[in-house]
């Protein structure tokens, strides 16, 4: 690699270049006020760091990186209990529990760096191979080995980039879908999105609103996020425990944080039932696309309200009406997203343990451990 290009490591936003805003105006989540979000308020056990990619003295990459203690996780989910779901978690605890992550685990999607133009992809993607393994020795320092380094969430062309030889003895593999909706330019009112759908899902649609009644939905200032703080994190908890395989629990002041520091590019829905707060939802602006973020809810409304599937209509809706191009749904809960309209984007990933022993079989095992859901694509529309 040409010795004109650099990389340095930043444990603190406040150390980033001036100029760091000017390469993350395209991606929100490469932004001072998002990575801040990352410092002061991550889960238990994540710790961030944040790259600089230079070409001599101009910045011209940027990047983040999360370093994830599993064994720190008192449960990945509490869903399921079989005996496959008992070894993974042992094998993940005891073997592969300290993660390096190129990259957000905490969103869907490629947010984990943006090079400029002056930047060769080439020339970037080495640069962050020797920052990732520089990294692990900072790590070292602290007494702490890194099991796990994982480059995340690529589409098909993106990993494309990646097979140069500095990446060889990494495992390529994918994961779930990410869940994409794209608004059509059609759609002028979110009425015109109804009509585009056949029969059967202009009644799920109707059959939920039914359901919905009695329900009241507003968005919520930061106030009103501080006062409800404790029933939010309530509701997040409820749902998160319930995921099939977890890597971190967002901390209890998460999203008062969040509004603090994005304002009103994050948006935050409440659902009342009089005035109990009973579910919430969020959305993250990025750009021309929504990202949504977590949700929360309680099961007995969820069950009796479909409100999980009335927060989708809710989000599609708001989105037609602010004229945005995608929301991205992330990748769970994928066939009742299927069944709003949202298309599966296939996402790649790379990963290599530390131990080359290990690291032969990171290929055959993988299969074994990641969640594999079986589900039926949708197609709502006429």
């Amino acid at each position: 690699m040409s010795s004109n290009f650099s990389f340095k490591i930043y444990s603190s936003v406040q150390n980033l270049p001036s100029n760091w805003d000017s390469l993350a105006s395209s991606n929100i989540f490469l932004s001072k006020d998002y990575l801040t979000i990352l410092e002061i308020s991550p889960p238990k056990n994540m710790s961030c760091h944040f790259i600089g990619l230079f070409r001599e003295d101009e910045l011209v990459g940027i990047a983040t990186s999360q370093f994830i203690n599993l064994s720190d996780i008192t449960s990945f989910g509490e869903r399921d209990h079989c005996l496959k779901t008992k070894i993974r978690n042992f094998v993940f605890k005891n073997f592969s529990s300290k993660v390096l992550i190129l990259g957000n685990n905490m969103l869907t999607g490629q947010n984990g760096y943006y090079f400029s133009p002056k930047l060769p992809i080439k020339e970037g993607l080495i640069l962050l191979k020797n920052a990732a393994d520089e990294l692990k020795h900072i790590f070292i320092k602290k007494g702490t080995n890194v099991h796990l380094t994982i480059f995340k969430d690529f589409l098909k062309s993106d990993i494309e980039h990646f097979k140069i030889p500095e990446y060889q003895f990494f495992f390529q593999f994918s994961t779930q879908p990410n869940m994409v909706f794209k608004i059509r330019d059609s759609w002028l009112l979110f009425d015109d999105y109804i009509g585009s759908k056949s029969k059967k899902y202009r009644d799920q649609y109707k059959r939920a609103r039914k359901k919905a009644d009695g329900i009241s939905k507003r968005k919520l200032s930061l106030e009103e996020i501080t006062i409800h703080n404790r029933r939010i994190y309530e509701l997040y908890m409820n749902v998160a425990k319930n995921a099939p395989f977890n890597t971190f629990y967002l901390p209890e002041n998460h999203f008062e944080i969040f509004k603090k520091s994005l304002k009103d590019k994050f948006l935050f829905y409440g659902y009342f039932i009089e005035e109990k707060l009973i579910g919430f939802n969020t959305l993250i602006k990025n750009g021309n696309d929504f990202d949504t973020y977590f949700l929360g809810y309680d099961d007995q409304f969820q069950r009796e309200k479909m409100l999980y599937l009335n927060m989708l209509y809710d989000m599609i809706g708001y989105s037609i009406k602010k004229r945005h191009k995608h929301i991205i749904f992330a990748r769970t809960a994928l066939e009742i997203k299927s069944s709003v309209g949202a298309q599966p984007v296939d996402m790649f990933g790379l990963m290599k343990h530390s131990n080359p022993f290990v690291n032969l079989f990171v290929s055959k095992t993988f299969s074994y451990f990641e969640p594999k859901m079986e589900w039926q694509e949708r197609n709502p529309f006429k």
